[in-house]
């Protein structure tokens, strides 16, 4: 049996090598090695999968949550909604930006914002909600926009981990994430469902005006070279990278069918065990399985339960992670807004119960048979 990865970036690559190389190889030669005709093609190629009328590419996922909220003019103090339940690129930029994050639950079962949560959050300082598509699901959209629609608000998606997934409205129509609020954002770190080979980034928008000014401040705030019509940043996707996402975005789409193929392996394998809670699917979300997520449930101390299971798997040779241990209201570098004393329930209870599997493009039966068997030989110990 092969060894065990998390993500196995390695295998992937050597399916797509002789496209992957002569991409690289291509943009060498040309030596348009900043914004060449690499990352315009692959803003384009990734505008037409997403239907965005705008793709701006840049640096890295946290980058482009940051341009996003720049370039919607919120002022120091606003309020900006978000889960708790998120890793903490989601919520950092926002105390960055000194804007106030104001930490929401999630539902228990599709780990991603909770309407009625978000709703009871909001005052007259909110201006914006970022939802984030945890581990491939997508957040409730519909229930959002509606909010949104509401109370006046602009929502950020964060779609770091869910890019290739469908939204399924309730009147038939459907729509990928990252392109149903008012802009999306995206990282291509390495393990993403589309990772590159190092840091990258892009951000969504259907208005033009909007994604003019997303555009000038990833370059410095200038609208020509030289001219700098608002304070920007420099964060820019090169072209080595553009080049790489541009030949995996065409094989992104199996990608997804991969995951989703170890993830319905998993879910017979624990199919009906009364400690393990496989990862919903609620009807609205195409599931792109960035992580596949077991809640351990009717254990007593679950987070040294959890974390049992975990090194036990380690011993083993099986990786295995717990996204995250640690909400965004009880991290340290949030002190300064008095969130720690915060009651959520469910994400506590999310905190010490979750852990996440190897799920990725290139598992086989064989290494899917023995992660499971595994999981199981420790469950009914």
């Amino acid at each position: 049996m092969r060894p065990i990865q998390m993500v196995d970036t390695k295998t992937q690559y050597q399916k797509i090598k002789a496209e992957v190389d002569k991409a690289v190889i291509d943009v060498m030669e040309s030596s348009a090695f900043i914004n060449g005709k690499a990352v315009q093609d692959f803003a384009a190629g990734l505008s037409h999968y997403l239907g965005a009328k705008h793709t701006i590419p840049c640096a890295n996922g946290t980058d482009a949550l940051q341009i996003a909220m720049m370039a919607l003019g919120l002022q120091p103090g606003d309020e900006v909604i978000t889960p708790s339940f998120t890793y903490v690129a989601t919520t950092e930029v926002i105390a960055l930006l000194q804007l106030t994050p104001v930490f929401v639950e999630v539902d228990a079962k599709t780990f991603c914002i909770d309407p009625v949560s978000l709703e009871k959050a909001i005052t007259p300082k909110t201006k914006a909600i970022v939802p984030v598509h945890l581990y491939g699901h997508a957040a409730p959209m519909e229930e959002i926009m509606a909010i949104a629609k509401r109370h006046n608000l602009f929502v950020i998606e964060d779609n770091a981990q869910a890019i290739g997934c469908e939204y399924n409205f309730s009147d038939g129509a459907k729509k990928k994430t990252g392109v149903i609020g008012d802009i999306g954002t995206t990282s291509f770190y390495p393990s993403k469902n589309l990772g590159a080979f190092g840091d990258g980034g892009a951000i969504f928008a259907n208005d033009d005006e909007l994604a003019a000014k997303m555009k000038m401040i990833a370059n410095h705030g200038q609208s020509k070279q030289y001219y700098h019509d608002v304070v920007g940043c420099n964060s820019r996707l090169d072209s080595i990278q553009a080049a790489i996402l541009n030949i995996k975005l065409k094989h992104l789409d199996e990608y997804i069918v991969a995951r989703r193929a170890a993830a319905d392996y998993y879910d017979k394998a624990f199919a009906n065990h009364p400690k393990i809670r496989t990862p919903f699917r609620a009807a609205y979300s195409q599931h792109v399985f960035h992580q596949y997520t077991l809640i351990l449930d009717g254990v007593d101390n679950p987070a040294e339960y959890r974390n049992g299971l975990k090194q036990f798997l380690a011993d083993h040779s099986i990786p295995a992670m717990i996204y995250y241990p640690v909400p965004g209201h009880k991290q340290k570098m949030f002190e300064q807004f008095n969130v720690a004393s915060q009651v959520m329930p469910v994400t506590d209870w999310l905190t010490e119960r979750v852990i996440s599997l190897p799920i990725h493009t290139e598992l086989d039966e064989e290494q899917l048979s023995f992660i499971s068997t595994k999981v199981l030989e420790y469950i009914k110990k």
